[in-house]
């Protein structure tokens, strides 16, 4: 009853925690999703939306292997997301304090998820093709973000964003957004150009030098990692001045975890090209990709904080000398 209770009147305390589950569930997917490819289960269910012809689920029989379960048990964890995103979006929308923008951010996750289901029976339709498997996680990529700022926006009061930074900084935090588009981008392709297809008997790939790719890939991220240490270096600066604005301390918080994230993600990258792709530091490079855009969005919130303005203060009564004249 306390549930249900909470989902008719959500009190702000709980939906934070729905819109934390709404995050922590995309972010899950990826992983689950990660899962499928590495064990060479993303044929397991041959059709879709049925697993076979005929059948929903998995059909045991003597030859049956256990690819079929695990690409089944990752389209169930797309129902338990689709349950998140609409708990997301009602907790949202029965709060009469939230913004028109918050409320229709809100429906992004749910879209995002029904949205999926849909690309995702069709890398199965079409074999899995790399193109559609690579846009399948970068679009998890773009749901991820929108249910970060969701979640971190839930406990920001309801001002309009300003920018704390100025000049080069302001330019350097501007300029890691797109970069991070493409050095996720490039990620996908290194992927689509290796080993890890999916599924054994469908090993189509990229006709692409897996080498020339995946010195690209570490370009951009070399890139990236540039820009944010000249941003990390601008924000720790700023912060320690006499005076300075009381975010930047928030805002070089957040620069230091995004930082140490790309930092072992990074090394993560490196340590799989040179022992030969194993299925394990895969897995984990994309959950890790998954916590950079994580830390990205909370890294953009806190350079745009929402301060309430301070209400002019009211002019004080005229004395009653000054009425009488």
């Amino acid at each position: 009853m306390s549930a249900l209770s909470g989902l008719s009147r959500p009190s702000s305390v709980w939906a934070g925690r729905v819109l934390w589950a709404n995050l922590v569930g995309q972010v899950a997917i990826v992983v689950t999703g990660g899962a499928v490819r590495l064990t060479g289960s993303g044929l397991g269910c041959s059709d879709w939306p049925e697993c076979e012809p005929g059948q929903f689920t998995p059909v045991r029989h003597e030859a049956t292997s256990f690819h079929p379960y695990v690409e089944f048990g990752n389209r169930t964890l797309t129902g338990v997301l689709v349950i998140l995103a609409v708990a997301a979006l009602w907790v949202v929308w029965r709060s009469p304090r939230r913004t028109y923008g918050l409320r229709a951010l809100a429906t992004v996750p749910l879209i995002g998820v029904l949205a999926q289901a849909v690309i995702g029976g069709l890398t199965v339709l079409v074999d899995l093709h790399p193109a559609l498997v690579g846009s399948h996680l970068l679009i998890s990529m773009l749901l991820i973000s929108a249910s970060a700022v969701l979640a971190l926006r839930w406990a920001a009061p309801d001002a309009a964003p300003r920018w704390a930074i100025a000049g080069r900084t302001r330019a350097l935090a501007v300029v890691l957004v797109p970069l991070t588009a493409v050095m996720l981008t490039l990620g996908t392709v290194v992927t689509g150009t290796g080993p890890h297809s999916g599924d054994a008997n469908a090993p189509y790939r990229y006709a692409l030098d897996p080498l020339l790719v995946t010195r690209a890939h570490s370009l951009s991220v070399w890139l990236f990692l540039a820009v944010l240490v000249a941003l990390t270096a601008d924000l720790w600066r700023q912060a320690r001045r006499p005076g300075a604005d009381p975010a930047l301390a928030l805002a070089l918080r957040r620069s230091g975890d995004l930082l140490g994230l790309s930092l072992a993600q990074g090394a993560i990258g490196y340590l799989q090209y040179f022992t030969g792709l194993p299925v394990v530091l895969v897995g984990l490079h994309m959950l890790g990709a998954s916590l950079i855009v994580v830390a990205q969005t909370a890294q953009v919130l806190a350079l745009r904080p929402r301060t309430p303005v301070a209400p002019a203060p009211e002019p004080a009564p005229a004395s009653p000398a000054a009425t009488a004249a």
